[in-house]
C-alpha cells in the first residue's frame, strides 16, 4: 500500500516526507550514532598506522627494543610518588613524539581524552578532608555538629587539603605518564612487528596469535556492519522508532556472531591447508644496531634513577 504523500506532487518539487518534519534540526538516529563510532575508529586507525610510516626517532628503533624499554620507564614511573620526577618523564614522551614526527596536539589529546575520565573519578574524593585529613586549602562548606553519611561520622567543615591536590595531582600525571609511554611505543610500531616482538619475549603464542585475528579481523567486521548499515537505509522510507532500531541492532549483532563463528571456522581450514603450524611468522629480520644499545641503556639508566629516587637512595 503506497502512503498517501508519496501519491502528492508539489509542482516538480520535491518534499520531505511527515516523518521527517520540516524546519526542525533531525535527531540523529540509534543506529547511525553506533555507525558514526565505528566510523571513528575506522579513521582513528588509519591516522594511527600513518604514523609508524614515518622516519621519525622511535620508527628506526628496534621494535624489541622499544617494548622493553618502554616497559621498563613504566614500571619505573608507577613506583615514582615525586611530581618533579613524572613531570620530567612527562615532558621527555613530548619530546621523543615531537622525534617521531608525532603532532604534539594529536598526541596530547589522544592521552588526555581517558585520562581525565578514568583517574579523574578516582582521585577526586581524595582532594577532600572528608577521606585524605590534610591542611586546608579551599573551604567548601560547614556542617553542624555530629553529622553523619550513613554509619560513616562526617567532620565539622568539608574542604579541599594540600596534600589530598597532591596526591590526586600525583596519581594523575602518573597515569598520564605510563599512557603517553605506551601510546609511543603504539604510534611508533607497526602491529604485525609489535605483536611479533611479543614472541620474541617469549609472551604465549596463544595470545600473541588471539591478539592478532582479533586485530586484523575487526575492520573485516567492521566492513560488514557499514554495508548492513547502508542496506537498510537504502530501503528505509520512514525513520523508525527507538525501540525499532534497537531492535534491529540486536538482530543484527545475533547474525555478526553466527557470521564469525562460520569465518572462524573457515579461516582456521584455510590457514591447515596452507601449513598453519599454530604461530604466525612474519618476514622480517630484526637487528640490533647502536642507536638501538643506546636507546636501551638511556631507558635503562631512567628507569634505574627513578627507583632508587622513589627509594630515597638517590636524591634527584
Amino acid at each position: 500500500m503506497i502512503p498517501d504523500w508519496m501519491k502528492e506532487t508539489g509542482g516538480g518539487s520535491f518534499e520531505a516526507p511527515p516523518a521527517v518534519g520540516r524546519g526542525k534540526k533531525a535527531k540523529a538516529s540509534f543506529v547511525k550514532k553506533t555507525i558514526d563510532g565505528v566510523f571513528r575508529f575506522f579513521q582513528e586507525a588509519l591516522v594511527t598506522e600513518s604514523f609508524t610510516k614515518k622516519d621519525g626517532l622511535l620508527q628506526s628503533l628496534d621494535p624489541r627494543v622499544k617494548m622493553i624499554s618502554i616497559l621498563s620507564i613504566v614500571f619505573a614511573v608507577s613506583v615514582t610518588g615525586d611530581l618533579r620526577l613524572l613531570a620530567i618523564v612527562y615532558l621527555l614522551t613530548l619530546l621523543f613524539a615531537r622525534l617521531s614526527k608525532i603532532g604534539i596536539a594529536f598526541f596530547i589529546k589522544r592521552v588526555w581524552l581517558f585520562v581525565p575520565f578514568f583517574a579523574g573519578v578516582i582521585v577526586i574524593p581524595v582532594i577532600f578532608n572528608v577521606f585524605l585529613p590534610g591542611d586546608p586549602l579551599i573551604p567548601i562548606m560547614n556542617l553542624p555538629p555530629d553529622a553523619h553519611l550513613g554509619p560513616f561520622a562526617l567532620p565539622d567543615s568539608i574542604y579541599i587539603t594540600e596534600q589530598g591536590v597532591m596526591t590526586a595531582a600525583t596519581f594523575t600525571l602518573r597515569v598520564a605518564t605510563a599512557v603517553s609511554a605506551v601510546v609511543l611505543l603504539f604510534l611508533s610500531t607497526p602491529q604485525q612487528l609489535l605483536f611479533k616482538s611479543l614472541r620474541s619475549l617469549r609472551v604465549p603464542k596463544v595470545y600473541v596469535l588471539t591478539m592478532t585475528m582479533a586485530y586484523r579481523y575487526i575492520f573485516l567486521f567492521m566492513e560488514m556492519i557499514r554495508d548492513l548499515h547502508v542496506a537498510k537505509k537504502s530501503r528505509t522510507i520512514r525513520s523508525m522508532s527507538l525501540r525499532d532500531e534497537q531492535r534491529w541492532v540486536g538482530g543484527r549483532i545475533g547474525y555478526m556472531l553466527i557470521k564469525s563463528l562460520d569465518m572462524s571456522e573457515k579461516v582456521h581450514m584455510a590457514m591447515v591447508s596452507r601449513g598453519f603450524s599454530g604461530d604466525v611468522r612474519i618476514i622480517h629480520d630484526y637487528h640490533i644496531r647502536r642507536r638501538d644499545s643506546l636507546a636501551a641503556a638511556f631507558a635503562i639508566t631512567l628507569s634505574l634513577a627513578l627507583l632508587l629516587a622513589s627509594t630515597n637512595l638517590l636524591q634527584l
